[in-house]
Formats: C-alpha cells, structure tokens, sequence
C-alpha cells in the first residue's frame, strides 16, 4: 500500500512505521522536521510540513491508499496553561481539519481510500460517583463526555469526520495507555524501582489498557479492513488502578504497597491531575465484534513481556 503517516516520530509512530516497512508498504512520513524523521526513522520519505497550515505538502496525499494521522501534542509531558491546552487541542483539531481540506481539494479518483486518526478513550465522561468509581463498562456507543479533553476528542473526531463526505473512509482510534518500552510506562514504574511503588489515589479508577504491539496491528487492521468505520475503542480491557499497580510490582519483583496521594497527585500534576485520579471502564466493543486477535491479551503477560 501506499501509505501517508503523520506524528511517525512519536511513541507508537515510530513502531507504525517499522511495522508498514516490515510489510513492504510505500510510506511517506509528514513531519515538522523531515530530518529528524529521517534520522529516526532510517530509509524513509520525509516531507517538511506543518499540518496545521495548507501548503505544498499536501501534494503528498495524491492517490494514496491511506493516511494514518497520529499528529498531536504530548498531553501530560508540559504544566497545562491556557497555552498548552491550546496548543494540545489545535495540534489535533486543526491539523485534521487541514488534512481533510486537502483532501477535498483533490481529484475525486486522487483522493485517500481511508483516514485513520487517532482519538482517546478521555473522549468519554469520567466514571465515578460520590462512593466510588462506576464500573459500568464504556463501549462505543456511549456520549462523549465534557472534559476539556472529552471536547478535544469530540472536535478532533468530528474534523476526522468530515472526509466521510469526500468519499474517504474513517476510522477514529479511541486509544487507552499504551504499554510499551519508554512512554507512560516509564513514569509509572519509576516509583516501583525505587521500592516506593503504589496505587494511586483511592486505587478505584479504572485504567484501560493496551499493548504497543497491539495498538500498531489495529492501526494496520483499520487501514485495511473496511469493516473498520467510527470509533474504535483500542484497548485491550479495563483494570481498576490498584490492581494495575500491583500487576505492576509483581513484573518488576517490587512491592507495589505505598500509596500515592491524590493531593500530591493534584500538586505534582495540576489540572491534569484529574485525568489521573479518574477513570472509565472502557471495553473494546468493536474490535471485539470484527474478531480482533490481541497479541497480549492480559495484562501480566503485557508487562512481563516488557
């Protein structure tokens, strides 16, 4: 396939990106820094772009079979200010909406056959009531929340959307915590290596989950299957955070016995400290009704593996 990646320098770009090259696909990577891409990347084509303005970039999307969009601003490395917030939501908002644009502008027959974009699983409210964390599970059919970031994915999924009236194909990747080598992971270990390792909070939020591994055959899998359209919950499953802490200690021979406070939690971590403290049990519904095959289907066997 002839295949266009945005955000292919990121955590799971970087790993979309070896796994299309293993496949044999043409890529073209889109990146702010072609040379950086380049250097990261090895073997690949790189074009200068910035998603978020029009320009002589999107001549790249010319009759090609897909577009994978994983562009976006880190979410928790940087302090939110209404800066950062700003530029979190136009990193993903606005870039889709350029992509999209640019897309119209082309031939029909030129057109990309599908847009798969990512989204996340904060697109849902947050489960919880005055006792403790609801456990209701969360497929794809539930309403967006209004979380700041519950708006963003609402916005991104919407711009995503509209390629749909352009006779391109979309699937909207509601991706959980990625469990790979770096990432999230390593800020949630560190604790654990230090003997100080715990649950966070009350424990009672839920965390849904996937394996690394997994999240690229999903992405290969929408790219390629048109029974792929929507929203797509790409977790694995949902486990509460305490019992995800404890699977947590045992991968890592730690204790996993000392509590993080959620007041500590709201010092270290500001507005984004909710998105910590509170949860939803989300299920992949839909992946499960198209016969997904997860490679780590539990959660111990995904962090023993790594």
């Amino acid at each position: 396939m002839k295949i266009v990646v945005t955000g292919a320098t990121g955590f799971v770009g970087t790993a979309l990106v070896l796994a299309l090259q293993a496949r044999g696909d043409e890529i073209t990577v889109l990146s702010r820094s072609a040379a950086r891409a380049k250097t990261k990347l090895g073997e690949v084509a790189a074009i200068d772009a910035d998603l978020e303005t029009p320009g002589p970039w999107t001549a790249a999307l010319a009759n090609v079979d897909a577009v994978l969009h994983l562009a976006g601003e880190s979410v928790g490395e940087k302090r939110w200010s209404a800066r950062q917030k700003q530029i979190v939501r136009d990193s993903r908002v606005e870039s889709t909406r350029t992509l999209v644009e640019a897309f119209a502008a082309l031939p029909v027959a030129a057109r990309p056959k599908v847009l798969v974009s990512a989204s996340g699983t904060d697109y849902y409210p947050f489960a919880y009531d005055t006792d403790e964390f609801d456990g209701d599970p969360v497929p794809e059919t539930d309403a967006p929340g209004d979380s700041f970031l519950a708006r963003v994915c609402r916005d991104w999924e919407r711009e995503a959307m509209a390629a749909e009236a352009h006779g391109v194909r979309v699937v909207c990747m509601r991706t959980g915590l990625v469990l790979g080598p770096g990432g999230a992971l390593d800020k949630l270990t560190t604790p654990f290596k230090f003997f100080v390792g715990g649950r966070i909070g009350s424990g009672l939020q839920f965390m849904s989950w996937i394996h690394r591994d997994d999240v690229v055959a999903g992405y290969i899998a929408a790219a390629t299957d048109e029974r792929f359209r929507g929203g797509i919950n790409l977790v694995r499953t949902s486990v509460r955070n305490a019992e995800f802490s404890k699977a947590l200690g045992k991968a890592l021979g730690r204790p996993s016995w000392l509590p993080v406070p959620g007041f500590a939690v709201k010092v270290a971590a500001g507005e984004f400290a909710e998105y910590v403290l509170k949860g939803r049990n989300v299920v992949p519904a839909r992946l499960t009704e198209l016969g997904f095959t997860w490679k780590y289907d539990m959660l111990e066997a995904a962090l023993g593996a790594l």
